[in-house]
């Protein structure tokens, strides 16, 4: 059944995930309806990696396909806290060109490894104080972060990433809605964590995973409850990014892979759902 509400959300999407040469990226991309890209790595090179002169050549071709970027898919914040305070200082500085260069107001990072049972408990001040000085720069600069609730970091359930945005305290610290990243730690994420993070959601990321076993399917086939994501921000007035990040074909620490091919099927899939709930991508 149809929703008679309408809104009009930006269709966006991991272009890395459908292949590494930015031109086939914003080819596909364009052909499933999306105008934006979302940028984590081009020609096998990470955001934060390009020198100014691949920055330069990756705002060309994004021009050229006539799209915007959405986001800087940053790998900020997978690491370890043991790592140098000016490791990930400089991984931000560099993210910050990027968006500078390639017209984003949006960077994606994370908060830390946290892999130990104790971890979360003992690194939790540091990884505050680190996040805080994030955000102070990234305010500077006009640019908003969105962390994303990553499995295996300090924020990858509902009650420390709330703990995040309410410690930090900063409108240039929101949130990056991941579904299926909270089912593969045992979440579910509309029923376990809408309520208090809601406020905070400025970006969707989107993929869905089952409970039984982890594993990523498109959305819509699994336990990330979706639908009730997609109706609850229509319903919130929400107007944002929703970018596809399927990882349809093979996972890394880093990222994922789909292909050409899954990715499209993971766009349709999307777009059935969006349709029942009266959203229109753009």
């Amino acid at each position: 059944m149809t929703n008679d509400t309408s809104t009009t959300w930006q269709l966006s999407g991991f272009g890395d995930e459908i292949d590494p040469d930015p031109r086939v990226q914003c080819a596909v991309l364009s052909a499933l309806g999306a105008r934006h890209i979302e940028v984590r790595s081009a020609w096998g090179t990470n955001i934060v990696d390009l020198d100014d002169e691949g920055l330069d050549a990756l705002a060309t071709t994004v021009r050229d396909a006539g799209m915007g970027v959405s986001a800087i898919a940053s790998p900020i914040g997978k690491s370890e806290l043991s790592e140098p305070v000016e490791f990930e200082l400089g991984r931000l500085d560099r993210a910050l060109r990027a968006a500078d260069v390639l017209g984003s107001r949006y960077i994606r990072l994370f908060s830390f490894w946290c892999h130990e049972p104790d971890a979360a408990a003992r690194g939790r001040d540091e990884i505050m104080s680190r996040l805080g000085s994030w955000a102070e720069r990234a305010e500077r600069a006009g640019v908003t972060l969105v962390h994303e609730n990553e499995k295996h970091i300090y924020g990858d359930v509902p009650e420390r990433v709330l703990d995040i945005v309410q410690t930090v305290d900063s409108p240039a610290l929101r949130l990056a809605w991941d579904n299926a990243n909270y089912v593969q730690v045992g979440v579910r994420p509309v029923t376990d964590g809408w309520a208090q993070l809601a406020p905070y959601i400025e970006y969707l990321q989107v993929k869905d995973a089952r409970l039984a076993d982890g594993e990523v399917v498109p959305a819509g086939e699994g336990d990330g409850e979706l639908r009730e994501t997609i109706a609850n921000l229509r319903d919130a007035g929400f107007s944002g990014f929703a970018s596809l990040e399927p990882h349809l074909a093979d996972v890394t620490s880093t990222g994922g892979f789909s292909g050409a091919a899954a990715f499209g099927r993971a766009a349709r899939a999307f777009r059935s759902l969006t349709d029942d709930a009266g959203v229109t991508l753009a």
